[in-house]
């Protein structure tokens, strides 16, 4: 029977492990990719790996995490093994108190204990950046050595240490010399285990950070949000450094076991005068590059920005700080109401990069100040179309920094051209695509979509065309079984995976570029005409650098790299001629250009009221699509 059953748990182990690792094998296969596609493999490169390490964003995540693992790790261990030791001599009722104390925060959501620590450093006006995310890290690291040392000490003979000192050695011997050797697997196991917990932790390193500062997991959630091949590429390096971190870990022993004393004293003869030299040299390279170095007009300032996450263009941040001298640090978030929030508790930024709508919220609830458009050079160099709209006629309070629609991305090959002429949005509706659509979770872009399919303004007020679009939408996903979406419809429908969806013009001339199948059609009915542009809130520290940076990204080379990077149209109006005009990157690529004489087209008005009711409805819209399933 034993043997029998060997073959079945070898199968059931490769089975788990082929789990385990295919992805991630996967992963590193795909950051080699020459294309930007995440999932066609179309030649082996490096290319990712260069940007990788020419980002300093992402070299800068892979120094915070890291730098921050190794001190939580050290700090925690320390602390944690003193305090498994003193509980081990408290009395017991103490001793059992302690225990559910620290398994309290190990057994909690970690979305409880982050949103704790949030309030904590909110509470006391703490700064949020690197030294809260380290005591973050420290605080919820140190249950997890605790409750690897104490069954290591529950091991030990109790009278261990009152012997030591017996036969002559001093407390603190007695707990070096004696107690620590007995319990280091222990500690070992605590200390792996916290550096583990840090290097992955992403909920509560997210709601506690601030000032630009981010870890390698919230760097990789927001590349998540757009096509950004580098995620594969700093994800290997993170797996090869922690790699690297377990086999020295298992192998330094055996190697120190070895190493003999008079070795090491040659050794430290030699790295001690390299170090002085190299340090020497250092320092030289230092002041002579100080002292050759024109001082520049914000030299030593630094811009604090706030912009959705893979939003600028590769070079246009490094660019500004070579011009000017200045700092920049960029912090990103994934939705206007993110943003809002932030800002309505106080945290200062230089610049922000909201949605219309949102502008107009901020504009009629104070946070944002006005422009001073005499230290503006930009505006003549904006397309008329993307100024003056609705939410600030005379752009007082900002300047245009995308600008898009909102459409269908359809596969030729598949979608019949005259059912989109002829049906519109109500496609969606047409069981000849049923399983094979895509409907983005947007409860703002959903909704916009059923109340133009039904000829109804998209800012409408009146509940019972609301109620109307709701059953519309219902209908959808009951009859048709979309597949719910975010932003990997992008990658999706490049690789024709269905037939159509709702998506961004911005992505969807991504999209176009990839796959040349695929095309783009925007309704008679209308549709949403968006922008999101630079304002500059009224807390702003430096206002001055702010007018500066926004005359820089409207300036030709700033929008140009913004634009042909992240695929969105820019304001510029001569880099929106340029790229969409002949051998520009979106030659022929009608996404790019955004429709502007179609009197239907709206863009977003505020309404705190139909806002809440869109997104009661839209939650319930969702629940009917899972059940549908």
């Amino acid at each position: 029977m034993k043997k029998g059953k060997r073959p079945v748990g070898k199968l059931l182990m490769g089975l788990m492990i082929a789990f385990f690792y295919l992805p991630i094998l996967y992963m590193i296969v795909f950051s080699f990719n020459e294309g930007k596609s995440l999932t066609s493999f179309t030649g082996f490169s490096l290319r990712w790996y260069q940007h990788m390490l020419e980002s300093g964003d992402m070299m800068g995540a892979l120094y915070t995490t890291f730098s921050i693992a190794l001190i939580a790790t050290f700090v925690s261990t320390v602390v944690g093994t003193i305090a498994a030791i003193g509980l081990s001599k408290s009395k017991k009722l103490v001793r059992d108190l302690m225990q559910q104390v620290d398994n309290l925060p190990m057994m909690n959501p970690e979305i409880v204990t982050a949103i704790g620590f949030m309030l904590l450093f909110i509470t006391f006006r703490v700064e949020k950046g690197y030294m809260t995310m380290l005591l973050a890290h420290i605080a919820f690291c140190i249950p997890y050595v605790i409750l690897s040392v104490m069954p290591k000490i529950r091991s030990l003979d109790p009278n261990l240490a009152d012997a030591a000192m017996d036969l002559g050695a001093t407390p603190w011997q007695a707990l070096i010399k004696v107690i620590v050797p007995q319990i280091t697997p222990g500690i070992v196991s605590g200390a792996l285990i916290a550096f583990t917990m840090s290097v992955d932790d992403f909920i509560i390193s997210y709601f506690v950070t601030g000032g630009g500062v981010k870890n390698l997991s919230i760097m990789v959630y927001t590349m998540s949000k757009r096509v950004n091949p580098s995620i594969n590429a700093v994800s290997t390096l993170m797996i090869v450094i922690i790699t690297i971190v377990l086999v020295v870990i298992n192998v330094a022993p055996r190697f120190m076991a070895k190493r003999q004393k008079k070795a090491e004293l040659k050794k430290r003869k030699v790295l001690v005068p390299a170090v002085l030299v190299c340090a020497l040299a250092g320092l030289a390279v230092f002041f002579q590059l100080g002292s050759s170095q024109q001082r520049r007009p914000f030299e030593g300032q630094t811009l604090h920005l706030y912009n959705w996450g893979e939003y600028t263009g590769e070079n246009i941040l490094s660019d500004f700080e070579e011009q000017t001298g200045a700092k920049v640090v960029m912090e990103n978030f994934d939705s206007n109401e993110q943003m809002y929030i932030k800002v309505a508790n106080g945290e200062a930024y230089d610049i922000l990069v909201p949605s219309d709508y949102m502008i107009q919220r901020l504009i009629s609830e104070g946070y944002l100040q006005k422009l001073d458009h005499s230290k503006l050079d930009c505006m003549d160099k904006l397309a008329d179309e993307v100024k003056g709209l609705p939410y600030d006629p005379e752009n007082e309070y900002s300047v245009p920094y995308f600008w898009g629609t909102v459409g269908i991305v359809y596969d030729k090959t598949k979608v019949d051209i005259e059912d989109l002429e002829q049906e519109g949005y109500n496609i969606f509706l047409n069981e000849k695509y049923r399983g094979d659509i895509y409907l983005y979770d947007s409860e703002r872009d959903s909704f916009m979509m059923a109340l133009k399919a039904l000829g109804y303004s998209m800012n409408t007020e009146n509940q019972e065309e609301l109620e109307k679009a709701y059953e519309w939408l219902v209908k959808c996903v009951q009859t048709m079984k979309p597949e719910i979406v975010t932003d990997e419809i992008i990658d999706n429908m490049a690789q024709g995976r269905k037939a159509m969806g709702l998506i961004y013009s911005g992505d969807a001339t991504y999209v176009m570029g990839e796959n040349e199948d695929m095309g783009y059609y925007l309704p008679e009915t209308g549709t949403n005409l968006w922008s999101d542009a630079m304002v500059i809130p009224k807390n702003a520290k430096n206002p001055e650098l702010a007018h500066a940076f926004i005359n820089f990204a409207c300036d030709y080379e700033g929008a140009y790299d913004n634009s042909s990077y992240v695929g969105y149209t820019s304001a510029n109006k001569e880099v929106m001629e340029d790229l969409s005009g002949e051998g520009g990157d979106y030659e022929g690529i009608n996404a790019y250009i955004p429709r502007s004489d179609n009197d239907l087209d709206e863009v977003f008005v505020y309404n705190e009221k139909t806002r809440k009711e869109i997104s009661n409805l839209w939650s319930r819209v969702k629940i009917a699509a899972s059940n549908a399933n």
